[in-house]
């Protein structure tokens, strides 16, 4: 299987997209996928999540994106196996603004990427954590993707924010990469208690059918504690309830793109 490159998004923030993209990786990783975690947001919650402190973030994507360094200048290998990331400072919050008159802005990262992995062996997976924004930054990440992963909070307006979302997708898919499709949605912060969750979870089911991934990530409290520990939840409690989802997640993803799980 060639190299695959998925972006982790939503334009609302607090949906679990950094939460997502950190456990999903690192539970493949675990399967022995080599994977590379992109932190596209200028938050750089991504790069904390993982341990990398803010100062050993002084490259990042902002340099890939200005073109002033290349990508394989800015991995950092984690103390993860088979687990990499490229971090995100603040210099990002500027980065739209200097690329406006740049007519190759939105290809930016999907140049780098194939000027930077050309044989497709480096990695299996690329991860793009996407701000909580359709901007300039998400823009990118989509034009480099194979597909878009949707955590989707169960909450009333998760069904109206989705299908602006899509609409971005599709436009996208026609424009300027055509390879772009929906990979699937995640419901997270599920409470299955909660009538309103119940509610959203047949909503959503009715609407996107079996492009809504059967695991759903639960509230858990010990998700919410590991990025204060610089560690994926997966390695700061591997048995609680939401590392238990992310692993059946990563198991259902990677059955979905057909690779053999050792």
């Amino acid at each position: 299987m060639s190299r695959k490159i998925f972006s982790v998004i939503n334009q609302k923030g607090g949906v679990g997209k950094t939460t997502t993209t950190v456990n999903l990786g690192t539970a493949m990783a675990a399967c022995d996928a080599k994977v590379l975690l992109i932190d596209m947001d200028p938050q750089g919650n991504l790069s904390t999540g993982l341990g990398v402190s803010p100062a050993n973030r002084s490259v990042g994507v902002y340099d890939i994106l200005s073109s002033r360094k290349k990508l394989n200048e800015c991995i950092i290998n984690s103390e993860i196996p088979n687990l990499d990331i490229v971090t995100a400072n603040e210099n990002l919050l500027g980065v739209e603004i200097e690329l406006s008159s740049d007519e190759d802005r939105a290809v930016k990262l999907r140049e780098s990427l194939n000027n930077t992995f050309s044989d497709q062996k480096d990695y299996d997976f690329i991860l793009l954590d996407c701000p909580p924004a359709l901007n300039i930054i998400t823009l990118n990440a989509l034009a480099a993707s194979d597909g878009a992963i949707v955590p989707l909070q169960a909450e009333f307006y998760a069904l109206e924010g989705l299908s602006q979302l899509l609409k971005t997708i599709d436009g996208i898919s026609s424009t300027i990469n055509e390879k772009l499709k929906l990979s699937g949605v995640i419901l997270t912060m599920f409470d299955k208690r909660n009538n309103l969750s119940l509610q959203v979870e047949e909503d959503v089911r009715a609407y996107l059918g079996d492009r809504v991934f059967t695991t759903k990530i639960p509230r858990n409290i010990r998700l919410s504690e590991a990025p204060s520990h610089g560690v994926p939840a997966l390695i700061y409690d591997h048995k609680c309830l939401g590392s238990e989802a992310y692993i059946n997640l990563a198991r259902e993803f990677l059955k979905r793109v057909n690779w053999e799980i050792t």
